[in-house]
């Protein structure tokens, strides 16, 4: 899945800097990449509408846009706005998880974000906003070709290290704690610095996770995945929908050529999904190669028919990995590799906090590499 930008030319997916449309100016990229820890959230304005002629800058202070950009255009058809785009959870490019983030999209509509994300055709496209809380450092909106949503992981994660390395943040080297508002609530991001670029990033969920029932009969789903029932885990290993926001549909399988095998049968999709209110379907099994997990996520009714790596999703699994892990107390960890069978390996660190047996915070980090920027016009 590539960007498919719409402007006045395509954009330039070069590793380490890339060239505006023809209409507006040259701009350079960083490439960025891991996560945790202290300090406050960049209380700087975000930059006025659309950065058009002027080169970004990637030093510590606060990127403003220049003022030939007119805020009276904003949203209004041909007004062209800025854009990154960025591999998440790798720290190469032309891995991981493609994603396109609009640094300043006010002025958009909700339909015009929606055209905007298609053209792109990417999983997701983030168009960042003000933040309601001045202490938040943005307000951020997630779009699939198909529909909004209220919280995902590569994109929070993508977001953060676009807007820390492309220097819209205002961040120093070091470790800082952003805040980045979205449809599940304010979401803690934790952002590492180093030599200006954003070498990881880590969030922390604003909903633990939840278990969802009923949960789908194993027979259905392997139908809807081309398998056999038997490449499906039973008790306690069991097909189960957790949510921290996005519910999804968790399938252990017996083992990663299980894994492999696995291909969406849309004629039995909807039948084995039905009245669930999910049918992003995540499949895993525990013999990973360099991590402790292997998986794939299909979500075809997003317009999404496999991520190469899913945040949310993994979020969730800790949910259900915790669940089944006798460890009772401390911090869990686990490593998964995604988008393996797409040609574009991830990897996402999962931790789990929990105390006597209760979670009580969940965390998913991981590397990210901008690729792209540009402009593209407003529908």
């Amino acid at each position: 899945m590539t960007p498919n930008a719409a402007s006045a030319s395509a954009p330039t997916h070069a590793a380490s800097s890339s060239v505006a449309p023809a209409a507006a100016s040259t701009a350079s990229t960083a490439s960025s990449s891991t996560a945790p820890s202290s300090v406050a959230p960049s209380g700087t304005a975000p930059p006025s509408v659309a950065p058009s002629s002027t080169a970004p800058s990637h030093a510590t202070s606060s990127r403003v846009a220049p003022a030939a950009a007119s805020a009276a255009r904003a949203g209004s058809p041909g007004a062209t706005y800025r854009f990154h785009t960025a591999d998440v959870f790798t720290s190469r490019s032309y891995a991981g998880n493609p994603l396109a983030v609009l640094p300043d999209a006010r002025g958009l509509t909700t339909a015009q974000m929606t055209a905007i994300t298609r053209e792109f055709n990417l999983a997701e496209t983030v168009f960042v906003l003000p933040p309601d809380d001045p202490a938040h450092a943005r307000r951020v909106r997630i779009f699939t070709p198909r529909r909004e949503l209220p919280f995902a992981g590569h994109p929070t994660v993508g977001t953060a290290i676009v807007l820390a390395t492309a220097g819209y943040l205002g961040l120093g080297d070091g470790d800082h704690r952003i805040i980045l508002e979205e449809g599940v609530g304010p979401v803690p991001v934790h952002v590492r610095m180093e030599q200006g670029v954003a070498t990881f990033a880590q969030l922390s969920v604003a909903r633990l996770p939840e278990v969802l029932t009923p949960a789908p009969s194993r027979d259905a789903v392997a139908a809807a995945l081309g398998l056999a029932p038997a490449d499906i885990l039973g008790a306690p290993d069991a097909i189960e929908i957790v949510s921290c926001g996005v519910p999804f549909v968790f399938v252990p399988l017996v083992d990663r050529a299980a894994v492999g095998r696995a291909t969406p049968h849309l004629e039995h999709w909807d039948t084995a999904f039905a009245g669930l209110g999910s049918n992003e379907t995540f499949v895993f099994s525990r013999d990973a190669i360099g991590a402790d997990v292997h998986a794939r996520m299909f979500a075809p009714g997003l317009g999404v028919p496999e991520d190469p790596a899913t945040g949310s999703a993994t979020a969730a699994l800790g949910g259900y990995l915790a669940a089944r892990d006798p460890r009772s107390s401390g911090t869990l960890r686990w490593v998964v590799s995604q988008g393996v069978e797409m040609g574009r390996p991830s990897r996402l660190e999962l931790e789990v906090d929990r105390d006597a047996g209760r979670i009580t915070a969940v965390r998913v980090g991981g590397s990210a590499v901008l690729v792209s920027e540009g402009t593209i016009r407003a529908p």
